[in-house]
């Protein structure tokens, strides 16, 4: 058993509603689920007049965290998200982008994941408000 920290990120449509709809499609499968508070921002790496909301989620589940990383765009997908980069690799606006923060074992030990498709923690955790503060709120910090 894992406990996912993730990020869940909208900037376009119904906002609210997106994050609502992942969340409700993470549950599924899930053990049990927090979630943080909302948190507004500005893009982050790209221009865009579409600002974002994000929350934090944190679940327990049985799946390995590649298996985790296909479930995730397995839902982005489902719930009509597209590609989140450019013809030339840079950010643009996305309807719902769902990332790994950070994994714990079931003792509570930090996961470390270095794959061709996954690095987790999150390489950019600490630079992003928008990922640090709710993850801060999921462990408790805040």
């Amino acid at each position: 058993m894992f406990r996912y920290y993730l990020n869940i990120g909208t900037n376009l449509g119904n906002k609210e509603q997106n994050i609502k709809n992942a969340i409700q499609a993470l549950s599924q499968g899930a053990e049990r689920i927090v979630v943080s508070e909302v948190v507004s921002s500005e893009p982050w790496g790209f221009e865009s007049p579409h600002t974002f909301l994000n929350v934090g989620v944190a679940l327990f589940s049985p799946m390995m965290p590649e298996q985790m990383l296909c479930h995730i765009h397995h839902i982005e997908r489902r719930l009509g998200s597209k590609a989140h980069r450019d013809a030339q690799g840079g950010y643009i606006d996305r309807l719902v982008d769902i990332d790994i923060m950070a994994i714990e074992d079931e003792q509570g030990a930090p996961v470390e994941v270095h794959s061709p498709t996954l690095t987790v923690p999150h390489p950019h955790l600490h630079d992003r408000p928008f990922f640090l503060t709710p993850f801060r709120q999921l462990k408790g910090l805040e």
